[in-house]
């Protein structure tokens, strides 16, 4: 079990507060969004609860330990693959454990376990070059996952992928999180996606940015395919769009 609490947190530059008295909680296996316009402060909040960063107030805590400040303990995934073209998808996978200090065939052994549960079986000799976007993005996600098996933070991971494409990953990504246990803290900018993919979504609005709301997506997961079209999924659409 995960669970993460960031406790009033705020974070200054040139004497300018990016974001100010930031409480949120992630729970085991939920995925929780924060919702936000661009400059709002979201991708600053992920370098703090990471640990790249070090708030000037509050803290963050990750199973009852204090991390604030130390990298190393969440994994952080950000909007592009970062794929290194020059390894294979494997390589480019166990890259978490051999920085972490394990030798190559250990490395390789731990990660291809893991191939056929994020659906890239047969990828393991392939380099990135020769993977669709979406393919791309499972092996991105499944060497994030080696990195730190608890706690994800994802930076707008499927941003950049067509909508058909997108839809299935979704689909695909909460299948995965269920049968790993994996708890996902998750930036977005699109309002649809952070009700389909949602336990929760937190709206982190203003300048400086600060936590204006939490709202409870109440339903169950997975959500039915034609979800978007339902009267449920339009009145969350609209409560979220009234107090961004």
């Amino acid at each position: 079990m995960s669970d993460l609490t960031v406790t009033g947190v705020t974070l200054a530059y040139e004497n300018t507060n990016i974001i100010e008295d930031i409480n949120i909680e992630l729970h085991d296996n939920e995925l929780v969004c924060l919702l936000g316009a661009s400059g709002g402060g979201k991708t600053t909040l992920f370098n703090v609860i990471s640990g790249l960063k070090k708030p000037d107030q509050g803290k963050i805590m990750l199973d009852g330990r204090d991390i604030t400040g130390q990298p190393g303990n969440i994994s952080y995934m950000l909007q592009k693959d970062l794929l290194l073209p020059y390894r294979t998808i494997e390589d480019n996978v166990a890259l978490p454990l051999l920085i972490k200090g394990e030798n190559k065939k250990a490395a390789r052994q731990k990660a291809g376990e893991l191939f056929q549960e994020f659906g890239l079986e047969g990828t393991q000799k392939k380099y990135p070059k020769q993977l669709s976007g979406g393919m791309r993005q499972r092996a991105a996600l499944l060497r994030t996952y080696m990195f730190s098996k608890n706690v994800a933070l994802l930076d707008e991971p499927f941003s950049a992928l067509d909508t058909l494409t997108k839809s299935d990953m979704h689909r695909w990504y909460l299948d995965v999180m269920d049968k790993i246990h994996l708890s996902t803290l998750f930036i977005t900018h699109d309002i649809d996606e952070a009700i389909l993919l949602s336990d929760r979504i937190y709206l982190l609005t203003g300048r400086p940015g600060r936590i204006t709301e939490e709202i409870v997506i109440r339903e169950p997961k997975p959500r039915r395919k034609d979800f978007n079209l339902t009267e449920e999924f339009l009145e969350y659409k609209k409560d979220i769009l009234k107090k961004l």
